[in-house]
């Protein structure tokens, strides 16, 4: 597995726990928690990924366009 299959990896294991909570959509509780605890550019590399058509549960993919990503200059 590479880093960046445990990205994926890990943003689904978010997807699978936000699933079932009522609080708010999942996509929008695992972007929140990317953004709020993930490095820069792990980020970055999570979002590149979906962007390259990584295969991924639908839920991480919305929450991918939710993920800030730091613009390179």
């Amino acid at each position: 597995m590479t880093g960046n299959d445990k990205l994926i990896r890990m943003a689904t294991q978010m997807a699978d726990f936000f699933r079932h909570q009522p609080d708010r959509p999942a996509s929008q509780a695992v972007a929140a928690h990317i953004n709020d605890n993930w490095a820069p550019q792990m980020r970055q590399d999570f979002v590149a990924l979906i962007r390259e058509g990584a295969e991924a549960d639908p839920i991480v993919r919305e929450a991918a366009a939710l993920v800030r990503v730091t613009q390179q200059i």
